[in-house]
């Protein structure tokens, strides 16, 4: 018998020790710039890493790998983690999914251990990406795959929409009405990428990727990434 979906609202919470609320997915700089600015902007600014950049990405990822987990195909889930590494488009983002997703195992093996997190440590020592991780431990917990979808989709855009709130340009109440719009939007990302392949993985949010990228070198920062 599977563990329900319990289990997600521990791992996707802010409490998890992931550091989560440590990274701003490059919205800082888009802030500092001017390119989002209001709660319109910040909306907007979701709706295109839903739809084209990496929360869609990261989605599909996951699915994959809690996939690849269910075959028991464990250099399948191998290659996939090597590949969202590599799919990371600067130091930062980077950074951000290896950081968080090493930590996520670290802790994961501590409280939630599972035969595929052993397999995993003995055929690879590296970094893992965080949507791997999250895929990889679900699925060795018999989590169902569209909740654990839906709501790694959803935490990763509360995460964004954390960071605007701290760095200013809407407040908490405009914080849940941008939530509120993106849930059909994030539960029809969960029903794409419950089925997708390794051919629809792909992104085109440039201004994002820019954004990241302008972030290593901004003088004045809350936010690693």
């Amino acid at each position: 018998m599977g563990a329900g979906t319990l289990p997600l609202q521990i791992w996707l919470s802010p409490a998890f020790p992931v550091g989560s609320f440590a990274y701003s997915h490059g919205l800082e700089w888009a802030v500092e710039a001017g390119a989002v600015h209001d709660a319109a902007s910040v909306q907007a600014w979701l709706e295109d890493l839903i739809g084209f950049g990496a929360i869609h990405t990261d989605t599909i990822l996951a699915s994959l790998a809690w996939r690849a987990v269910a075959k028991s195909d464990l250099q399948d889930l191998v290659e996939l983690n090597a590949l969202a590494l590599a799919l990371a488009g600067g130091r930062e983002r980077y950074l951000e999914t290896s950081a968080q997703g090493s930590a996520f195992v670290k802790a994961a093996s501590a409280a939630w251990p599972c035969a595929i997190l052993a397999d995993f440590h003995d055929r690879t020592s590296g970094p893992v990406a965080y949507p791997i991780a999250l895929g990889m431990v679900a699925s060795g917990h018999e989590v169902a795959l569209s909740p654990m979808l839906e709501a790694f989709a959803l935490a990763f855009a509360a995460m964004i929409l954390s960071a605007a709130v701290r760095l200013g340009p809407i407040g908490q109440t405009q914080c849940q009405q941008i939530i509120a719009f993106l849930l059909p939007r994030i539960k029809s990302l969960a029903e794409l990428a419950e089925h997708a392949s390794l051919t629809e993985l792909g992104a085109c949010a440039f201004t994002s990727d820019i954004a990241a990228l302008r972030h290593e070198t901004q003088y004045s920062r809350l936010f690693r990434t």
